[in-house]
């Protein structure tokens, strides 16, 4: 029996090429949140999952975030039938006195966050959602929302969820919009600016410029305020439009041809708003650089809203989102994450408040511009290497941390390398590499393999090699105990040899050590489902995996994944080649697939005065759209070996 109809969503059929298109999308999006919609309107309750704020401040915010997109489509002249379901939300949930009440605001409050999507509903779609409103609706509705107006916020992107709730109050005509409190925090947010488009999200001293440097926050603000804010504070406008040009130019290289981004940091349950960017950069109607069109730009935005929409795993059998990325996982999720989190990726339907003449809807869509892409290139403010290279789209990572406490850090931003479609992967516990799903990392442990530990915290990341065209990497320290020191250096592939990348890694260590280094997480189930068995043995012939001494490598039908130690001079603290192996990590710790397979190589290490130096190889090649399995040729490609760079060879001795 055919199991097909289960890798289906509600939304595959529809083709999202036309505004048109969009709109159903949106307007089948909202439709499943009529039913968990509270009497009044005010609050919407999908799941039962807790946060670490108020479940109050949690309904607001399964409101609030489908807001993004009714309130584009409102302001692109579109109609929506359950619009009056928000409209008397308004009026239920900012009345002191009504059982629906969102309650005040203190400060560092969630319900700060949510007052980005109604400060910029009410700004570009008044008639619809103010207007309608009654007289005592109003005063509630503008004295609840300059509440916050006068209480503390974290010094992060959060100063941008003010900036629009005052936005909002403005075009509204409302006394409690602050002029004052709006241009200081704005004055505040420009000092995030570091150059060549990037901002850090919060204060300096800690590299972390994920989703919420563009689209989630920062960048997707800066053009919806250079918007509509031009009239009143134009140079500041025209600021933020020549940092989206720039930053542009970097952004295009997280994205692959068949839409998908690269998964990297926090917050991916937002999912599709990862493209907003893009919708973002036509509202504001930016002059696009080369080699950027709109056409290009259009396509972006919309193949990745296609992956999305046949995405059986992120939605619900009532057309609701789930928490998690490609399917429900509370593994990977924050502890800010409610079931109305995942609504923020109706940030990417803000081209639906553009008209059909606008030429973001005229031109006609363009293919992902690779050949005009430099490959690899070198991501100077994130400090990451992107490559297209082999059919492969990946970031090179190092230096990046969060600066305060989030759940699986480590793996959000200390992993050596992000795939578009291998994804990365979490943990599920802190004992077994089962447990650690430790991909795309070195997983070091100090008392037999009872504990392993892998690069969270780094320091000295920076470039290295020729900045005038030649070849790059990035080389970072870190320190997973006081008496052990380990230095990374990350090559990116090259034309010779375009499916692998290179590691090279100095232990110094006054203890003994084994290690567990992985290369890409990959699907890890047979064509009948059953899990990958070696290469040659009973089941399909094409897929499995391979174990050997210096090499692991695992075949499926997401493609190939691949392992394989370098030789160099080691050291005296080598303790012998390292084993191969195809570990099948725990359920549920990859983002793309719930059932993987990690192709990793075993060591052992003497505690040493010399350096110990590992050198390996990763080789991936993921499949390529509708065509399941490995690619032609892959076979040719896995004989080669990559070279390590002969300014690293001079630092081992070899």
């Amino acid at each position: 029996m055919s199991l097909d109809f289960f890798d289906t969503t509600p939304f595959a059929s529809n083709p999202l090429k036309t505004k048109s298109d969009l709109h159903a999308f949106c307007t089948a999006l909202l439709d499943p949140l009529a039913a968990h919609t509270s009497p009044g309107g005010a609050r919407i309750r999908i799941g039962y999952t807790g946060t670490h704020f108020d479940e109050a401040a949690a309904q607001l915010e399964g409101f609030s975030r489908p807001i993004w997109g009714l309130a584009a489509l409102l302001a692109g002249g579109g109609a929506y039938a359950g619009t009056e379901r928000w409209v008397r939300g308004f009026g239920a949930g900012t009345d002191p006195a009504g059982p629906e009440f969102w309650g005040h605001m203190r400060d560092k409050d969630q319900r700060m966050v949510e007052c980005s999507a109604i400060g910029y509903a009410i700004a570009v779609a008044r008639e619809q959602l103010w207007d309608p409103l009654s007289a005592e609706a109003k005063a509630h509705f503008e004295a609840w929302l300059g509440g916050m107006n006068d209480k503390e916020m974290p010094n992060t992107n959060w100063l941008w969820f003010r900036v629009f709730a005052n936005l909002g109050l403005s075009k509204v005509g409302s006394s409690h919009f602050s002029a004052a409190r709006m241009k200081a925090d704005m004055d505040h947010l420009d000092t995030f600016y570091i150059g060549q488009g990037w901002s850090r999200d919060g204060p300096e001293g800690v590299v972390q410029l994920d989703y919420y440097s563009s689209s989630f926050a920062i960048q997707y603000s800066q053009l919806i305020y250079s918007k509509l804010a031009q009239d009143t504070d134009p140079e500041r406008c025209e600021e933020y439009r020549n940092r989206a040009r720039t930053f542009a130019q970097d952004f295009v290289h997280y994205w692959d041809e068949e839409g998908r981004g690269v998964p990297f940091g926090r917050s991916l349950t937002y999912r599709f708003a990862m493209s907003s960017f893009w919708g973002a950069l036509a509202f504001a109607d930016v002059d696009l650089p080369a080699p950027l069109t709109w056409g290009v730009v259009k396509g972006l935005q919309l193949r990745n809203i296609r992956w999305w929409a046949k995405q059986p795993g992120a939605y619900a059998p009532d057309g609701t989102f789930t928490i998690g990325f490609v399917y429900p996982n509370l593994n990977m999720t924050e502890n800010y994450n409610s079931p109305g989190s995942p609504y923020w990726a109706f940030l990417s339907f803000i081209s639906l408040a553009l008209p059909e003449t606008h030429p973001f809807w005229a031109a006609a869509e363009a293919p992902y511009p690779t050949a005009a892409l430099p490959s690899p290139r070198a991501l100077y403010q994130p400090l990451h290497i992107a490559t297209h290279l082999g059919g492969h789209t990946y970031i090179l990572s190092s230096g990046q941390q969060c600066s305060y406490p989030v759940k699986q850090s480590a793996a959000k931003y200390g992993k050596f390398a992000y795939s578009s479609a291998f994804g990365y992967s979490v943990p599920a516990g802190s004992l077994t590499l089962e447990e650690h799903a430790a991909d795309s990392a070195l997983a070091l442990s100090a008392d037999g393999g009872e504990t392993w530990k892998v690069r969270r915290a780094t320091r000295a990341a920076r470039f290295e090699g020729a900045r005038d065209g030649g070849a790059q990497w990035l080389r970072a320290e870190w320190h997973p105990w006081p008496d052990v020191t380990v230095e990374t250096w990350l090559v990116p592939p090259t034309p010779a040899t375009p499916l692998w990348h290179v590691r090279v890694h100095r232990i110094r260590t006054a203890r003994a050590l084994q290690s567990a280094e992985g290369a890409w997480a990959v699907y890890g189930q047979r064509a009948d489902g059953r899990a990958l068995e070696p290469a040659g043995g009973d089941g399909d012939e094409a897929a499995g995996t391979h174990e050997a001494v210096g090499i692991a490598r695992a075949v499926s039908r997401a493609g190939v994944s691949g392992i394989a130690a370098l030789a160099l001079a080691v050291g005296s603290g080598g303790g012998g080649a390292r084993a191969g192996r195809a570990l099948r990590t725990d359920a549920n710790t990859n983002l793309m697939v719930p059932r993987a397979v990690l192709p990793t190589l075993l060591g052992e290490h003497d505690a040493a005065e010399e350096d110990l130096w590992l050198a390996t190889a990763v080789f991936g090649l993921p499949s390529q759209g509708a065509a399941e399995g490995a690619r032609p040729g892959w076979q040719a490609e896995w004989v080669k070996r990559p070279a390590v760079p002969q300014e690293i060879l001079a630092l081992i001795g070899a």
